[in-house]
C-alpha cells in the first residue's frame, strides 16, 4: 500500500510541477494584453487538465458552427436527414456582407448543394450563409441548444444565427461557451458520445480539413499534425474592439495520444496580429509541454 500511495504522490506531484511550469509559460504570453483571455486543455489519455479563466462564458463566434453540425449529423444518425439530400440556396439566401465561400462560388445563387457539401463549407471554410441554411433546415438555434443540453454539455448557448450577428454585432455576446466546456464537448465527441462512429469519423475529417485560422493553434506546430478544429473570429468594431478571436481543436501527438485545447481571446483592443499570436503561441507553449 504504501508504493501505491508514492506512486500516486509522485503522478500528481509531476501533474502540479507541469500545471505550474504551464501556467508560468501562458501568464507570460497573456501577460499585459489588454483582452480577456481564456484556455483549457484536456489530456485525453492522461486526464491531464489546465485552464485559465476555464469557467467564463465567452463569446464563441463560428467556433458554434461545431456544435451545429453535431445537431445536424445527429438527425442524420436518426434518419431524418440525409448527406445526400440537396438544399436550394435563392439569391436572398446570400447574405452580402459576410464571409462566405459558397456565395463567391456561386454569385448568382440559384444553386443546388448537398447537405455534405454544406456542412464541408460551413465548418472547413467557416461558411456563413452555409451555417444559416443549416439552422433553417434543423428549426433554429434552439435545436442545436436541445441537442447540447440533452448529451450533458454545460457551459453553452446557442441563441443567434449569423444574419442575426451581422444586423447588430452586440448579439454576438448571446452565443457562448466557456473554455472548459469547449474542450469537453471536444472530448465527448471524440469518445463516440455525441454521434455515431460514421458521424464522429466524419466530422472529425472535415475539421482536420479547416482551412480558416492557419495563423491559430496550427501556426506553430510541426508540418502535417493532426488538428480536427474549429476557429471563430469576430472582426473588429467600436473602438478598435475584437469581441473574439477563437480557436479550438483536438491535436494528435506524435505518439498517438491526443488532447483537445481551447483559446478565447475576447474583448480585446490589441491588433488581429497580437490577438492571433496570443492564440498560436499559447498552442505551442501547451505542444511543448505535451511532448518534453
Amino acid at each position: 500500500m504504501k508504493k501505491i500511495g508514492f506512486f500516486f504522490l509522485l503522478v500528481s506531484s509531476l501533474t502540479f510541477a507541469q500545471k505550474s511550469v504551464l501556467e508560468q509559460k501562458i501568464n507570460a504570453i497573456t501577460e499585459g494584453k489588454k483582452a480577456t483571455v481564456g484556455v483549457s486543455v484536456l489530456g485525453f489519455e492522461n486526464n491531464f487538465k489546465y485552464n485559465k479563466n476555464g469557467d467564463k462564458p465567452l463569446p464563441t463566434l463560428s467556433v458554434f458552427k461545431f456544435h451545429i453540425a453535431c445537431a445536424v449529423l445527429d438527425l442524420v444518425d436518426k434518419g431524418k436527414l440525409s448527406l445526400d439530400q440537396k438544399l436550394f440556396f435563392k439569391k436572398a439566401d446570400m447574405l452580402e456582407n459576410t464571409w462566405s465561400p459558397i456565395r463567391q462560388k456561386y454569385p448568382d445563387a440559384n444553386v443546388s448543394l448537398s447537405l455534405g457539401e454544406v456542412l464541408d463549407y460551413t465548418v472547413a471554410l467557416s461558411d456563413n450563409n452555409g451555417c444559416d441554411m443549416l439552422l433553417r433546415l434543423i428549426g433554429g438555434t434552439q435545436t442545436v441548444q436541445n441537442f447540447m443540453n440533452s448529451k450533458g454539455v454545460k457551459g453553452f448557448q446557442i441563441k443567434r444565427n449569423e444574419d442575426d450577428m451581422h444586423k447588430n454585432w452586440k448579439t454576438q455576446y448571446d452565443n457562448y461557451s466557456t473554455p472548459n466546456s469547449a474542450v469537453q464537448v471536444l472530448k465527448k465527441f471524440y469518445d463516440g458520445k455525441l454521434l455515431s462512429k460514421k458521424s464522429t469519423d466524419y466530422l472529425m475529417q472535415i475539421m482536420i480539413g479547416t482551412k480558416t485560422g492557419t495563423n491559430k493553434i496550427i501556426e506553430q506546430l510541426p508540418k502535417n499534425t493532426p488538428v480536427a478544429h474549429k476557429t471563430g473570429s469576430s472582426g473588429k468594431y467600436d473602438n478598435g474592439l475584437t469581441v473574439a478571436e477563437n480557436d479550438m481543436g483536438i491535436i494528435t501527438l506524435p505518439n498517438g495520444k491526443h488532447y483537445a485545447i481551447a483559446v478565447f481571446v475576447s474583448n480585446s483592443t490589441e491588433t488581429d496580429a497580437v490577438n492571433c499570436k496570443v492564440v498560436s503561441d499559447i498552442s505551442k507553449a501547451v505542444w511543448d509541454d505535451f511532448n518534453k
